[in-house]
């Protein structure tokens, strides 16, 4: 569900004064992460890495309070459930938006994200969740990247995460991860934060 609050009585009130009629309020913060424990994961129960991913958003980002509120159209609102947002090749070569309702229970996660790509991939169709706090994603594993700094427009405001394809060494495989946010939703402390539980939700995968 999506209630408005009152920037005032919210721990963001500061924020909401200092940042809501920024020309530019968006943050985007870089960590390179371990993501061998991600590979090996997928390999073993045949997963798809991009989804693994985003589960492991998901799980990091329902364990912080800052997700669930979001600044918009000059208000702010408090969310109770949280979704991640993937892009998706459809049939005719284009792109759609996808949204994952985020649930703890990997299979079902899973089930939930292949099902719902495979429908927008063969209808050519986007879909929303407008009732969830959405988690953006895009990840492009055509080549390495070293950062991503997406666009901004004042018609969505939720974070993002983005990256490209995983590196491979003699002893580690790593991804550098690009998240950006709302400086409003919440400060850089929070979105290390945020960074730190990512990487230990990734650690704490059983192969």
């Amino acid at each position: 569900m999506k209630t408005e609050i009152q920037p005032q009585d919210s721990s963001r009130a500061n924020a909401f004064q200092l940042w809501m009629t920024s020309p530019m309020p968006m943050v985007t913060i870089v960590k390179t992460m371990n993501v061998g424990r991600l590979v090996a994961v997928s390999r073993k129960h045949d997963m798809r890495f991009t989804m693994l991913m985003c589960w492991c958003i998901g799980k990091a980002a329902s364990s912080m309070d800052e997700f669930y509120t979001l600044p918009e159209n000059g208000k702010l609102y408090r969310y109770d459930r949280l979704a991640v947002n993937v892009i998706v090749k459809n049939r005719n070569g284009g792109i759609n938006s996808c949204d994952i309702p985020f649930s703890a229970d990997l299979r079902k996660f899973n089930h939930d994200y292949l099902t719902l790509t495979a429908t927008a991939s063969e209808t050519c169709n986007s879909t929303s969740l407008d009732d969830h706090i959405i988690v953006g994603t895009s990840a492009m594993p055509q080549t390495e990247l070293d950062c991503i700094v997406n666009q901004y427009t004042d018609r969505f405001s939720n974070p993002m995460v983005l990256w490209g394809r995983y590196r491979k060494s003699l002893f580690k495989t790593t991804l550098p991860v690009s998240f950006q946010f709302h400086h409003v939703q919440m400060d850089g402390g929070h979105a290390a934060l945020f960074l730190e539980r990512l990487q230990q939700t990734i650690q704490m995968l059983k192969p």
